[in-house]
């Protein structure tokens, strides 16, 4: 008995200082990288970039080196300080040969993000059906939530928690003659009332096929989108940007981001190299002519700027760490929100 505590005790001690030296190493010599603000410029044609310097405070480059003064700043980045350029009567009539507004460039700009901890999480499988079509400005939540089983969408109300065998067999029926193969393996959506319109849902069959459902007007709506016979989706990302050009950004088994254009169907390879949303966290800032899509990896920072008409690649940068941590026992991770040992 004796010796079996005290190989436990010191299996204890071990267990703490594979935990806490790594940990006081990281906290108190490690500096962690500031990753300097970083929006691609068409003015340029080049990075330009906010780095804090020590004892020089915030200084304004791009990745050329050229320094710029803040009011030059400005003009090169004006789909981002257009509130400040109009505010300065700065602001152009046309850009890159387009007559512009401050309110055109505010319902085209907008913001994507995406971290691991989102992707690596748990799913209720519930999920609130939006009406597309209420005819009113607000959006509301519904009175039921639809969960997808092995044999069909079951839409169940939440005051009673009964199955609307009616609702469900509706939506069921439409989506089985549209050829959706029941359950779903990826359900993407954005059920929130916070946001201007809605699309619904996209689904992946269980043979990874692509299909839109939504409710106009109380009626399903089920559209299958074709894919290219070498494309097998893995994850996706429901949009609803304020400009309505796009419908969702996915990603397949190969870690290629394709973009889903929402009038048309269109599936687009993008320009980004490579981007896994399950180890990997991205940033989309986008405009009426480019996006910068910044993806972050554990070793490196990559910075795509994008044409904005067609995705593809006008230019890259990567940043790559230079920062070494001391290895060891974690109970935390930031690719995901689960509290256990790991390396």
């Amino acid at each position: 008995m004796k010796s079996f505590s005290s190989i436990l005790l010191y299996l204890t001690v071990a267990l703490l200082l594979l935990w806490q030296l790594p940990w006081c190493y990281n906290y108190f010599i490690v500096k962690p990288e500031k990753s300097p603000f970083t929006l691609y410029s068409f003015v340029i044609d080049d990075f330009a970039m906010i780095v804090q310097e020590e004892g020089e405070g915030a200084v304004r480059r791009d990745a050329s080196g050229n320094v710029y003064s803040e009011t030059a700043f400005d003009s090169i980045l004006p789909m981002f300080y257009y509130r400040q350029l109009a505010s300065d009567e700065r602001f152009p009539d046309t850009i890159k040969g387009v007559p512009v507004t401050p309110k055109m460039i505010q319902n085209e700009n907008f913001n994507f993000r995406s971290v691991p901890s989102d992707i690596n999480a748990p799913r209720i499988g519930l999920y609130p059906l939006l009406e597309s079509m209420s005819g009113r400005v607000d959006l509301q939540l519904p009175d039921d939530v639809f969960r997808i089983t092995g044999t069909g969408i079951e839409f169940i109300d939440m005051a009673s928690n009964s199955v609307n065998a009616e609702k469900s067999g509706r939506f069921t029926e439409a989506m089985s003659k549209k050829g959706f193969r029941f359950p779903a393996t990826e359900i993407a959506g954005n059920p929130t009332v916070k946001k201007e319109y809605d699309e619904g849902y996209l689904l992946l069959d269980t043979d990874r096929r692509l299909f839109h459902l939504k409710q106009v007007k109380g009626r399903p709506y089920v559209r299958p989108i074709a894919l290219p016979d070498t494309l097998t989706l893995k994850h996706l990302y429901l949009t609803e940007f304020r400009n309505r050009k796009t419908l969702a950004f996915m990603t397949d088994t190969d870690n290629a981001l394709y973009v889903l254009n929402a009038k048309t169907y269109d599936v687009i390879r993008t320009g980004v190299t490579s981007f896994n949303p399950e180890t990997d966290a991205m940033t989309v800032i986008g405009n009426l002519f480019d996006w910068t899509v910044r993806v972050t990896t554990p070793e490196t920072d990559n910075y795509y700027a994008l044409d904005a008409t067609d995705y593809s690649l006008i230019k890259k940068m990567e940043n790559k760490s230079d920062v070494w941590t001391m290895p060891g026992v974690t109970f935390t991770s930031y690719t995901d929100k689960y509290v256990t040992p790991r390396l």
